[in-house]
């Protein structure tokens, strides 16, 4: 790590500072607990708490650690109700991690309902959606826009809705199912998807473009790039080109599932989209890392429909932009 603050070593250590003070109170410390130890303690508990779940994330999503924190401080909560407390000798306090299992629990609870059923968080973390998104745009995900899923499982159990081109998805990716993506869906199973010479076709038949003028890009010495409205089926988008770069880098195709549906050559890609999968595009068109490069897009790896900008603390006027 360059420059900043460690937080992975700075949890650690705190975790590991409170496991420690709470192990000592509870195998060595001989009379009362003083009202300052007491007040330690109360911090120490949640700090070790949220260390824990913290190294989780290390191993699995934020889903499964939640879902395992609201199992861990329910059944405490449940084990004190139903079998410590009425043997408790009145006037005696009650412990520690039991208070706040009982105050972390339907927090947790809710939150997990929120993310798994309704809508979730994610930040943008690059430019490959640009002008359409943001780096440090937060947004928001619908999750039952295309069907009911169980949390952690992936697996869906209600249909309410279909993938529609267009539609800017955030998915789990591919090659690494920890990492989330965002892009536009430009393919749905069974179409033929070719960008060739900037222009992108479905099936044959050319998507319709407008230019729409020009995007200054910060980060690339503000280059003034064109854009175009895109429409896919009856639903226009912003996108922009890069003159200059090629329409894809051989050399960063990988190899991928059904990596024998895609023709490569200088000119473009040809690419016909298997069953249950999706081909998805950056609205930077040429400055983006999507399914020309590392494959389709499975069904059950989509987790919504991104619909809002809720906030980007470097540019407050993008709050509350829909996501067309």
């Amino acid at each position: 790590m360059q420059g900043g603050l460690n937080w992975e070593l700075i949890a650690l250590l705190a975790g590991g500072a409170s496991a420690a003070l709470i192990g000592w109170d509870a195998a060595l410390r001989k009379g009362p607990r003083s009202d300052t130890l007491k007040g330690i303690l109360e911090i120490a508990w949640p700090v070790l708490f949220i260390a824990l779940m913290g190294m989780l994330l290390k191993f699995t999503d934020f889903a499964a650690v939640l879902l395992i924190a609201g199992i861990a401080t329910g059944i405490i909560w449940l084990v004190d109700a139903r079998m410590l407390a009425p043997r408790r000798a009145e006037g005696d306090a009650e412990p520690i991690v039991v208070d706040m299992a009982r105050a972390f629990f339907p927090v947790i609870v809710v939150v997990f309902l929120i993310r798994s059923f309704w809508v979730e968080p994610f930040k943008i973390p690059s430019g490959s959606m640009k002008p359409t998104l943001l780096v440090g745009d937060f947004i928001l995900v619908n999750k039952y826009t295309y069907g009911i899923r169980l949390p952690v499982l992936n697996r869906k159990v209600v249909e309410v809705g279909e993938v529609k081109r267009g539609d800017v998805v955030v998915f789990r990716f591919p090659a690494d199912p920890s990492v989330d993506y965002i892009k536009r869906i430009v393919g749905l199973p069974g179409d033929k998807v070719a960008y060739k010479g900037k222009l992108l076709s479905i099936n044959d038949k050319p998507v319709p473009v407008q230019p729409s003028g020009y995007y200054t890009d910060a980060e690339l010495n503000y280059v003034r790039l064109p854009t175009f409205t895109e429409k896919l089926g009856d639903r226009p988008h912003t996108m922009m080109v890069v003159p200059p770069e090629p329409v894809v880098n051989l050399s960063q195709v990988r190899q991928f599932p059904h990596r024998d549906n895609c023709e490569y050559n200088d000119d473009g890609f040809t690419c016909t989209v298997p069953a249950g999968q999706y081909f998805g595009l950056g609205d930077n068109r040429d400055q983006s890392a999507d399914s020309r490069y590392w494959g389709f897009i499975p069904d059950d790896h989509i987790k919504g429909r991104a619909f809002l900008v809720w906030m980007n603390f470097g540019d407050l006027k993008r709050i509350g932009n829909g996501i067309d």
